[in-house]
């Protein structure tokens, strides 16, 4: 079965067991939501399978708590543990839309063709994500997620034409 990358536990906190999550996912609402499932990773290797019992947000991070787990000693070994859910718990996005994990790892070409790196990350910046684009032998690039600058995305030839407007790479 394949997992998707939905967050990341960062820390615990307080001592009821919640955990605090830095969120990569455009949905925490429904990600997140009382009694959805949700699988813990750690090293690349499932852990165990958990259902929310809370969700509430503080500051820029989402907190959790998880059914039976309801002490900070019970959650202390989830620190660093990835937040996955399942290939079967996405949703079909409308066209035009699309997950982080289809949009990391794509090919970026500018609109004459020049191949400038791969989209190594995707930051969420308020108004719009930013992508990261890896280059060689060049500092990383980044650039807005808007249309005035992503101009095409092709999954199935894995690349993105963007029109890389003036300052973009300064």
């Amino acid at each position: 079965m394949e997992y998707y990358q939905i967050g990341k536990i960062v820390n615990t906190h307080g001592i009821k067991g919640e955990v605090r999550v830095q969120a990569t996912t455009d949905f925490p609402e429904k990600r997140f939501a009382i009694g959805e499932k949700v699988y813990i990773f750690k090293n690349q290797k499932l852990v165990k399978e958990l259902t929310i019992k809370s969700h509430r947000k503080h500051k820029q991070f989402d907190l959790l708590s998880f059914e039976g787990l309801e002490d900070i000693n019970l959650v202390e070994d989830l620190k660093q543990a990835d937040l996955k859910i399942s290939a079967d718990q996405q949703d079909e996005l409308t066209e035009g839309q699309y997950y982080y994990h289809e949009i990391i790892g794509l090919d970026v070409f500018d609109l004459e063709g020049n191949e400038l790196g791969q989209i190594s990350e995707i930051m969420q910046s308020g108004a719009n994500d930013v992508w990261i684009i890896k280059r060689k032998q060049k500092a990383d690039l980044l650039i807005p997620a808007i249309k005035d600058v992503v101009k095409e995305i092709q999954i199935e030839n894995h690349k993105v034409i963007i029109d890389l407007l003036d300052g973009l790479d300064d």
